[in-house]
């Protein structure tokens, strides 16, 4: 056992004596050690019955032969930080999670470890923190949030945003906007729609790390405290089979991942979140193999925000297994990559059932022949940019028109609320990225106000920073080189006509190459937005958003 290296010896007399402060019996020194890494909070409604989960995964890993030992991972609501300052600090975590995590695993010679994540950076931040550590690792979320339902439809997070654009567009009064307040977001559990959280739940499955359902299965039913103790359980019987997260995390596993999330039609946040867990298994994944995954692969799922269908329904109609498996019958998946049960995925989704053709499109009958995320390139976007494509209204998938520059986000909401952007405008928000934000902010607020207004089927946002799970309509971001490091995206002058073309993976500034480079003469760098603490020694570091935006030491 790792732990021996904590446990064993005369020279480890000290550290059994604080084992013996802790309340460790004999017995239990003879044990393997089990991390449970908790996510729980008291302010992201996502990880708030995170609790429960974690004392379902103690009874689990103690039936099945381990030592469960808790210790925390922090979390952001990125839905209480949109739109000020803390947005900011949400991406950063992702980093501050695996880090800690790293460092709590191998301070304290954990033998395996059970990961309890559920929003947006938890996911990302402790598998990246598993590649690193490659002991044995088992995944078991806090599960998605049921619909809310205002006046008898179902509605999710991005209705709550969208509701605010309506009522300064003067289409809603202050009553409507309480009532979907007061109604949608009934229950614990990550945003009920296809978002940045349950996509990469839904994408732990796919990549073998996480158990059948844990993508789907509701926050409050009780199957997922099963779930939680079946997580137990498997954590110990990797352990005994040797079973560790590099054997599963093969870059063809990330490939799956991939092709799922496009059947899925995830969040555009699973292309910043897969490289940077590539790059800790090191596998260099390049955005771009998001094309040809994309042009073979249907999209069979439109989830909230890109449809009327929610986590919820996706459970019921079998879930992810179910979904991979109409992808395998396509001949789409690697089926021989391991999983956390110790079988193949092959093995996993061979009976999976597609039980609601509507919720799951089957092969015949796809939203579309292709997938629900694509890859732009163009001189403004040198190094790629990333739309979720199953999410735009077929008039905006191709569009020409003029750029409306803005330096931040704040001043891009004002314009749109003010009524000062119409229809056919190519909105542009820079210095937003990972370096210039710093933080890579999400624009979650001007792609609602946008739908809010009534522009959201003619008017597109093209931006350096990231978009939530909950954007919808022709929203375009990750754009690279970003405009702090003097990408394309800087040079942009009012008026400048940008041209998106979306079946084609094109996007480009309507400006000739000689007035480009007259533009770059002139163009200056920046001063840091922040110059002291975290986000500053963050911005030192980062990389543009087509990699990942992952953090290389000069």
């Amino acid at each position: 056992m790792q732990s021996d290296n904590a446990r064993c010896g005369m020279q480890q007399a000290p550290a059994r004596s604080l084992f013996n402060a802790l309340g460790f019996t004999a017995d239990e020194m003879k044990k393997p050690m089990v991390g449970i890494v908790s996510s729980y909070n008291e302010i992201v409604p996502g990880h708030m019955n995170i609790d429960k989960i974690v004392d379902a995964v103690r009874m689990g890993v103690a039936e099945a032969g381990g030592v469960p030992v808790v210790f925390p991972a922090i979390a952001v609501c990125d839905g209480i930080a949109m739109g000020h300052i803390g947005m900011k600090y949400s991406l950063v975590t992702r980093d501050l999670i695996a880090d800690s995590t790293e460092c709590m695993a191998i301070a304290h010679q954990f033998d395996a470890l059970v990961m309890v994540p559920n929003c947006d950076k938890n996911v990302p931040g402790l598998l990246m923190a598993a590649a690193r550590v490659n002991i044995p690792t088992v995944f078991v979320s806090g599960g998605p949030m049921l619909a809310g339902r205002v006046q008898g439809h179902k509605t999710s997070l991005s209705s709550m945003f969208e509701a605010v654009g309506q009522y300064a567009a003067g289409t809603l009064d202050e009553e409507g906007v309480l009532e979907y307040e007061n109604k949608t977001c009934p229950t614990c559990g990550s945003c009920s729609g296809m978002y940045t959280a349950n996509s990469m739940n839904c994408l732990t499955e796919a990549l073998g790390m996480g158990l059948r359902g844990n993508g789907t299965i509701p926050a409050v039913y009780s199957e997922r405290l099963r779930l939680a103790k079946q997580a137990g359980y498997a954590v110990m019987d990797m352990y005994r089979k040797n079973i560790r997260p590099r054997d599963i995390m093969t870059k063809e596993a990330i490939l799956n991942a991939l092709t799922v999330d496009m059947a899925l039609g995830c969040s555009t946040n699973s292309m910043l979140h897969l490289p940077a867990i590539a790059h800790e298994v090191g596998f260099d994944f390049d955005i771009s193999f998001a094309n040809p995954i994309s042009e073979k692969t249907p999209n069979l799922c439109h989830l909230a925000p890109a449809g009327p269908t929610y986590m919820e329904d996706l459970n019921e109609a079998g879930g992810v297994y179910a979904v991979m498996k109409e992808l395998a019958d396509a001949g789409l998946l690697n089926l021989d990559c391991m999983t956390v049960t110790g079988k193949t995925i092959g093995e996993n989704i061979k009976n999976a059932v597609n039980r609601n053709p509507e919720v799951i499109r089957p092969l015949d009958n796809p939203y579309s022949k292709t997938g629900g995320l694509a890859v732009l390139k163009g001189n403004l976007a040198p190094d790629g940019s990333v739309v979720k494509r199953s999410a735009v209204v077929e008039e905006m998938m191709v569009h020409e028109g003029p750029a409306r520059v803005f330096d931040c986000e704040e001043d891009a909401i004002a314009a749109i609320k003010g009524g000062k952007i119409v229809a056919g405008d190519v909105v542009v928000i820079r210095y937003e990225g990972p370096k210039g934000g710093p933080g890579m902010r999400e624009m979650l607020n001007p792609t609602s106000a946008i739908a809010g207004m009534g522009l959201g089927s003619t008017v597109a946002l093209i931006t350096d920073g990231r978009f939530s799970g909950a954007s919808r309509g022709a929203s375009i971001g990750h754009v690279s080189p970003e405009a702090a490091v003097g990408g394309p995206i800087a040079l942009v002058e009012e008026g400048d006509i940008i041209a998106i073309d979306i079946p084609n993976m094109k996007l480009d500034l309507k400006v000739s190459d000689e007035e480009l480079a007259k533009r770059r003469a002139a163009w200056t760098p920046r001063q840091p937005k922040v110059t002291t603490g975290y986000l500053a020694r963050y911005a030192s570091m980062v990389t543009s958003g087509n990699r990942g935006a992952i953090l290389e030491v000069k």
